[in-house]
């Protein structure tokens, strides 16, 4: 197998999660990691034998041994590493969002038009086996006519107002924060299983807590939730919504409805939807992931436990370990970039060959949602994508 060689820029919670995910696929060598954060990337590059260690991603776009990009870094970064990636000529994997603003999100589209380069987003929700048994069931009418989809994502790492992190800044994260953090993990998924887009939408966004305590030492994200974490804090104007509620229409007509939560106590990333057809419905709680609910009016219920053997084959090869033995958030990222990198192995073309994995055009998409939620929060009216 050809190696493919790798840089990951950021050392947070997501680089190191794009780190042990390629050290699960095989096929690829990870030659650098690039962060501002020197102690914690020299650790991850002992932690995972990464030969290089720079504070300047700059310099990677220069190694022309680099044939792929790893974005993990924060969100106000994510448009200028991955233009600079794009018109150095390497494929890139991005977190989301894929840019602050889809203006920049249809340059980084325009960028791409006259290049072969594979690009991709990490919504790595779509990799679970049971999602992709749930689009399988959808595309061949198992669930009839879709009437709705209804469902939330709820977490509290953001409870107290002494709760901080980069994210709650606007400058670094964009002007929205719960809805794009993860209510685009939600939209995305709810498209995605449908085959529909969304073309209008109602939303209400609310800001519990309008001033924060920000330590005057960096954490983590996820890290410190214990209340009162710092006595060394300063007061910080909040400007980004913690919850988010969106009434929302399917271009097919059928209506749906969720709600984001950054500050609902003792969930943690109670990630849940409900697909509602004419024939059956369809349930899925990421908490619980190798579980698919499948609702009748005329007969029991059915609980579809994760098992290569019993998934369709479009959604087996998600699959990798036999029932009963659990797989979760670790794998969506591994699923992810097996596809992308075998995509790149093959020498295809995304402008030509299907793309079995999220690009940017998924992630301006999302983009477009977002900025829709926003407007019509602002505007307090329907708004039409």
């Amino acid at each position: 197998m050809e190696s493919i060689k790798t840089a990951v820029i950021g050392s947070g919670f997501m680089g190191a999660a794009h780190i042990e995910a390629l050290r699960r696929i095989g096929g690829s060598e990870i030659r650098a990691i690039v962060s501002d954060d020197l102690p914690r990337a020299n650790q991850l590059s002992s932690q995972f034998n990464i030969p290089l260690v720079l504070n300047d991603w700059r310099k990677i776009m220069d190694d022309g041994d680099i044939q792929v990009i790893h974005n993990c870094t924060p969100n106000h970064l994510h448009f200028e590493i991955n233009k600079a990636a794009i018109l150095a000529g390497k494929h890139v994997i991005s977190e989301k969002p894929l840019t602050m603003t889809s203006r920049e999100s249809a340059e980084l589209i325009a960028h791409l038009k006259n290049r072969a380069l594979v690009h991709a987003i990490n919504f790595n929700y779509r990799m679970y086996p049971l999602i992709q048994q749930a689009r399988s069931m959808v595309s061949r009418g198992e669930l009839g006519d879709i009437y709705l989809a209804q469902g939330h994502y709820l977490q509290d790492w953001l409870f107290y107002a002494s709760d901080y992190n980069w994210r709650l800044e606007s400058g670094l994260s964009g002007q929205s924060r719960a809805v794009a953090d993860i209510g685009s993990h939600w939209c995305d998924l709810v498209q995605f299983i449908t085959g529909k887009r969304i073309q209008g939408l109602f939303a209400r966004l609310k800001t519990i807590h309008p001033l924060r305590h920000k330590p005057k030492s960096a954490i983590e994200t996820f890290k410190g939730k214990e209340q009162g974490q710092s006595a060394d804090f300063e007061k910080i104007p909040i400007d980004t919504e913690d919850v988010a509620s969106v009434i929302f229409e399917l271009d097919n007509g059928a209506q749906g409805v969720f709600t984001v939560s950054q500050v609902s106590a003792g969930r943690k990333n109670h990630f849940w939807f409900e697909i509602d057809g004419s024939r059956k419905a369809l349930s899925w709680n990421q908490e619980e992931p190798n579980q698919l609910w499948i609702g009748y009016r005329d007969k029991a219920n059915e609980v579809l436990i994760k098992d290569p053997a019993l998934l369709d084959e479009q959604a087996r090869p998600f699959a990798h370990y036999p029932g009963g033995h659990p797989e979760g958030y670790p794998d969506g990222p591994k699923n992810l970039f097996a596809r992308v990198y075998d995509f790149i192995r093959r020498g295809n073309d995304p402008h030509h060959d299907k793309t079995d994995f999220p690009t940017f055009e998924d992630g301006h998409w999302e983009n477009k949602i977002v900025e829709a939620i926003l407007d019509s929060h602002r505007k307090k009216q329907w708004v039409e994508m």
